[in-house]
């Protein structure tokens, strides 16, 4: 007998290899390499090679080939044995047994590779062609030979078979190239049968965005309440036992190139669930009822693989506000399909597990519906980036950019002011631009300060014929704005003047803007002083004026009007705004306010842009010694700095606490164009 600590250690054994069998056979194959599987094409092709085999040898298999001569001189040889006819269009001809070893049909039918072993017939062949005459002959010479003869009907099925395979081919790519066309291919008629197919870009499985929150610098607020959705996504145990429910939508606002789309895309690659992605503008189409059928279709497939998230991008494009219209029935097609979106995101039906993510720029022009909660449950605002965002930015940027030591990335945070995302993006992509024009090793400080002006005021133009007593003028007008912003109180601190030409521009002053969030009267009028300080300069100087102030014009005149009414800064009108934040006013054919308040904001408008000009020319009058050694330097150096105002003013009677810090005769990187001449507008100076 077997012990049994024995038999118990070999079951022991059999088990354990039973469990590595088992996990073997879960682990599948060791044999990584992919298995070829059969290819069906192989068949396609064996069966069309058969089928022109049988088209090519059904009527020549064992047979030479001769002429009608030929076969007359073996007729004269007694030669031939029989002859069939066949469809009235081929002859055979068979050849007596004992006169195979003569020749020529020794060599002819001995050496064919064809017809090499056919002994019993037919060897020969020939056509007949479409000649009755032919015919009528071999008739007659069988008969006078006394050959026997007969006629054969053959069915050349092969080459039936083979017209139709070719046929049905045609016809089968025709089909595919049209259903193509109309079904989802390129060009004109292109989705004529899924038009009412939802165009969202799924990404799935092993198909992500590869951008995390990681990825995402700064918005630390959005991302916080991003981030939550995902979670409850990932968890939503958590949340459940609470009796929390999902948030059905969340709607991001913000100005452009803030990041509203980059978010979306981080929430893409966190959620790890499907992640629905289109445009507004994907809704819209020429057809009655296609946008409101793509939603359907839409949401329908996010119901299926719930749970599920839903972007999209530019939602003002269809989430307009409903009976606003300049025209009308211009917007029916586009009411219903927000109809049907409203219906989707808040109907009858619920969408458990759906959250629909919205992105816009222009949330003042959405509809009130799609704004409540139930719909969309948050909105979350992307504001401009402030500097310690900013500085988080650039650090993302300046990862792939080979740089030099001496870039200091809170220096360029501080020259940025008012930048989005997208722009500080622009601006480190110009600075390796510039560094690979000048052919450097690695992209420097001054680069960066170069891509700065390069993307507010544009090229430099230095070969623009201009002539000196325009390039006078433009040197008193820029050093007005110098001189006017250096000796008020609330303008912003001046960096760099220049005459030389920029884009559209004969002439720039750069700022350097406080970031703050309120504004004073006294700080707008300096402004607005400061402004005027080109045209006060060129009427004290020159007592003329010229049409160089267009974009200061433009700019005065919307603070103005800002001031009387919107921000209620004005005592005559009062504390009264006739703004509109919630845009659903934009297509009223009628002014909040009547004839009379017009005429009196006209008025007030007129007189703080008229008292500002004259408090400009007062200013300059005062200093006009100072003003013709600024300017004199201007067209000596036709490029100047804060350093060389504060050799002609003196320090700044106003100093902030926190100055930029000037660069070695260079350039220090601004954020606002002042003065642009010849009525050029570069960059938009609310950008500041």
């Amino acid at each position: 007998m077997v012990p049994a600590n024995r038999t118990r250690t070999w079951l022991d054994h059999m088990n354990n290899k039973a469990v590595e069998n088992n996990e073997k056979q879960k682990e599948g194959p060791t044999d990584k390499r992919p298995k070829k599987s059969f290819n069906f094409y192989w068949i396609y092709g064996i069966i069309i090679l058969v089928i022109l085999s049988i088209n090519l040898f059904q009527y020549g298999g064992g047979m030479v080939k001769i002429d009608p001569t030929e076969y007359q001189k073996m007729l004269e040889a007694g030669d031939v044995q029989r002859i069939v006819v066949v469809n009235d269009q081929m002859v055979k001809v068979f050849i007596k047994k004992d006169h195979l070893d003569k020749e020529p049909h020794k060599s002819k039918i001995k050496g064919s590779p064809i017809a090499g072993e056919n002994v019993a017939g037919p060897h020969y062949a020939f056509n007949l062609g479409t000649s009755n005459v032919l015919k009528d002959r071999i008739v007659q010479d069988a008969e006078k030979y006394k050959i026997p003869y007969e006629y054969e009907t053959q069915d050349n099925w092969g080459k039936e078979i083979l017209s139709w395979v070719i046929f049905f081919g045609v016809m089968v790519v025709i089909w595919i190239f049209v259903m193509r066309r109309l079904g989802g291919g390129g060009g004109p008629g292109g989705q004529l049968f899924n038009i009412g197919k939802s165009r969202a870009q799924v990404f799935e499985g092993s198909k992500t965005t590869n951008v995390t929150f990681n990825d995402v610098a700064g918005l630390e607020e959005a991302k916080e309440e991003l981030q939550e959705i995902v979670d409850f996504l990932k968890t939503p145990k958590k949340y459940t036992d609470l009796g929390a429910k999902i948030p059905k939508g969340a709607l991001l606002v913000g100005p452009p190139g803030t990041g509203k789309t980059l978010l979306a895309k981080a929430i893409a690659g966190e959620a790890n669930v499907p992640f629905f992605s289109l445009s507004g503008s994907d809704f819209v189409e020429m057809f009655v009822g296609v946008g409101a059928s793509r939603v359907r279709d839409l949401f329908k497939q996010a119901k299926e693989k719930a749970p599920s998230i839903i972007f999209i991008d530019e939602i003002d494009a269809v989430g307009r506000a409903r009976g606003r219209s300049a025209s009308m029935g211009a917007n029916d097609e586009r009411e219903n399909t927000l109809n049907q979106l409203l219906t989707e995101m808040d109907g009858f039906g619920t969408n458990s597990g759906v959250i629909l993510i919205g992105a816009t720029n222009r949330a003042d022009v959405l509809d009130r519906a799609l704004m409540r909660a139930g719909r969309f449950d948050r909105q979350i605002f992307v504001d401009m980036p402030d500097l310690n965002e900013r500085e988080e930015i650039l650090k993302v940027h300046l990862k792939p950019l080979k740089l030099d030591i001496n870039v200091d990335v809170a220096f360029l945070a501080r020259q940025t002011p008012g930048f989005s995302g997208a722009d500080l993006a622009n601006i480190c992509n110009e600075a390796a631009l510039i560094a690979a024009r000048k052919k450097k090793n690695s992209v420097d400080k001054q680069d960066f300060l170069d891509a700065v002006d390069r993307v507010i005021g544009g090229l430099e133009k230095k070969n623009k014929i201009i002539t000196a007593s325009e390039k006078k003028a433009i040197a008193y007008h820029e050093a007005g704005h110098a001189t006017i912003s250096w000796l008020v109180e609330h303008a912003s601190p001046l960096v760099k003047v220049t005459i030389v030409p920029r884009g559209q521009s004969l002439g720039a002053a750069w700022y350097l803007p406080e970031e703050r969030h309120l504004t004073t009267t006294e700080q707008m009028l300096d402004e607005m002083c400061s402004a005027l300080g080109g045209r006060a300069a060129e009427a004290v100087m020159f007592g003329k004026i010229s049409t160089g102030a267009l974009s200061d014009l433009e700019k005065v005149t919307k603070q103005a009007y800002a001031m009387v009414t919107m921000y209620g800064l004005n005592e005559r009108i009062g504390n009264v705004s006739y703004y509109d934040s919630t845009g659903q006013n934009e297509y009223n054919f009628g002014k909040p306010y009547s004839e009379r308040t017009a005429q009196t904001i006209d008025e007030e408008v007129s007189g703080i842009i008229e008292a500002q000009y004259q408090r400009a020319k007062q200013i300059l009058t005062d200093n006009k010694d100072k003003l013709t050694a600024l300017a004199s330097k201007l067209l000596e150096k036709e490029v100047i700095f804060k350093e060389d105002l504060e050799k002609i003013f003196g320090d700044r009677p106003f100093q902030k606490a926190v100055e930029p810090t000037p660069t070695n005769g260079h350039t220090n990187g601004t954020t606002e164009s002042g003065s642009h001449w010849a009525g050029a507008s570069p960059e938009d100076k609310a950008k500041a």
